[in-house]
């Protein structure tokens, strides 16, 4: 996919890998500039060694003076930030429990990376963007932001709140020249997920045939896919396209395939 976000400085959070990496590689390829942020500095740096016009910066998006103080180099360095990804997140795979069993500190931890790091990450960004009176932040939300899902109370707040905090955004910071929208991934196959699909059998396990049953495409989708949405989203032909939620998820969220 080819759009031109040539000489655009672009900055995304949790990039060092899967779809923050992809979203990174996907702007480099069409001239951005981008910075590639993640609190593992050592696989943001290979990110962005990988592509030109890059470069890789720690951040913790939980972390409001870090925040601050990178959104701040960024604009001292390339004079602007015109286009603002915010990925970085983080769920509990070891706390599938219903809310009453649920750890405060597990709770804490999720909604903190998930829903105020991204507001952390905006305000400062939003701050940069005012001065040229133009910019795109994208929001990367979940198709458990936009349905719930049992076992996961934190991560489906979280995810929710980045919805609403998206179309909030948007109503505030449009009469300003900022764009804000959000996307919510399906199942994405990653380096991460492909155990859970897959495992050392090389055949998907039955609760992934289970939810893959749920999928009108009938398989998980890649982080190309949410890449190709991020870049379509920061073009210059999307400029009438705000508060909205893309829904990346194979038609997952459209209905259950039912066998009648």
């Amino acid at each position: 996919m080819k759009v031109d976000i040539n000489d655009k400085v672009a900055l995304v959070t949790g990039a060092a890998r899967h779809i923050g990496k992809a979203i990174g590689d996907a702007y480099a390829a069409n001239g951005a500039k981008v910075i590639y942020t993640d609190v593992n500095f050592g696989e943001a740096g290979v990110a962005a060694f990988e592509t030109s016009n890059s470069k890789a910066v720690i951040m913790d998006v939980t972390d409001a003076n870090q925040v601050e103080d990178v959104i701040d180099e960024v604009v001292q360095e390339f004079g602007r930030l015109d286009i603002v990804v915010n990925n970085a997140a983080t769920y509990s795979l070891k706390h599938r429990v219903t809310i009453d069993e649920f750890p405060k500190e597990e709770w804490d931890k999720i909604i903190n990376v998930d829903l105020t790091g991204v507001y952390l990450v905006s305000k400062a960004a939003t701050r940069a963007m005012l001065k040229h009176d133009a910019g795109r932040i994208i929001n990367i939300s979940s198709v458990f932001g936009v349905v719930p899902a049992r076992l996961q109370c934190a991560y489906v707040a979280a995810k929710a709140g980045v919805v609403n905090l998206t179309k909030a955004m948007a109503l505030e910071l449009a009469p300003r020249g900022i764009l804000v929208n959000c996307i919510a991934p399906g199942s994405i196959l990653t380096e991460a997920t492909k155990e859970i699909f897959y495992g050392k059998s090389g055949e998907l396990s039955e609760k992934a045939k289970q939810m893959l049953a749920h999928i009108p495409l009938g398989h998980p989708g890649k982080p190309e896919d949410i890449a190709n949405a991020a870049l379509f989203l920061a073009a210059p032909e999307s400029n009438y396209i705000n508060g909205h939620c893309l829904t990346v998820d194979g038609g997952w969220t459209a209905g259950y395939t039912r066998e009648f």
